[in-house]
């Protein structure tokens, strides 16, 4: 596990220091490997120039959610065995992975960036790992700011914060780090843990 966290630390700092808020060992672990499984996704462009070579090498992780979900990963992948074990504990459905598997292909292709496939889908699953069944309308404002702002949206983004925060206040706080980094579009010279400070009070209602 500790390779996966340095991979997540190294690919995706902001969500891999809202992990750090995570008390519960295993939730933390639980955690990073969804945010470990969304890097190897997300490292394809970046290995690959052609669009057709991305595709393929999306399509081969699109086959291994058979395995994931069928509870026999392919041997010697930590991220796809340590996801299988994730996917069988928190009984997740497969849906959301499909979808965002899908999005990247769409992605390397040209299209639009699909936000639900991307932010809000992915979000879901981490509050449910830590928070359980029974959340997932409350955090698709806040999964569609983070993808807001990934996109450079930032004035839209902003916009719909809000709102956002306010269906959060109806979140346990064990799944309060599955979507503090969507506040960190908040001015570039606040602390990134003192923004997440701010904003954990902020969603608890004391400010």
């Amino acid at each position: 596990m500790a390779d996966l966290d340095a991979q997540v630390r190294a690919a995706d700092p902001d969500r891999w220091l809202c992990s750090r808020f995570v008390a519960d060992a295993q939730a933390r672990a639980d955690l990073i490997v969804l945010y470990a499984f969304e890097a190897e996704l997300m490292a394809i462009p970046t290995r690959v120039t052609q669009p057709l070579l991305a595709e393929m090498r999306y399509r081969w992780w699109a086959d291994q959610m058979d395995g994931v979900f069928a509870g026999e990963p392919r041997k010697g992948h930590p991220v796809l065995e340590a996801l299988t074990d994730v996917v069988r504990r928190h009984r997740l459905e497969r849906a959301p992975f499909d979808a965002l598997i899908e999005a990247h292909i769409g992605r390397v292709h040209g299209k639009p960036h699909d936000l639900e496939a991307f932010y809000v889908g992915p979000m879901q699953v981490a509050v449910r790992v830590l928070a359980g069944q029974g959340h997932d309308d409350k955090v698709v404002g806040a999964g569609r700011v983070w993808g807001l702002a990934q996109v450079g949206r930032l004035d839209d983004a902003r916009s719909a914060l809000g709102d956002a925060n306010l269906a959060l206040k109806g979140l346990p706080s064990s799944a309060f780090p599955a979507v503090a980094h969507a506040a960190l579009i908040r001015p570039a010279e606040a602390e990134p843990l003192k923004k997440l400070r701010l904003t954990w009070a902020m969603l608890r209602g004391r400010l």
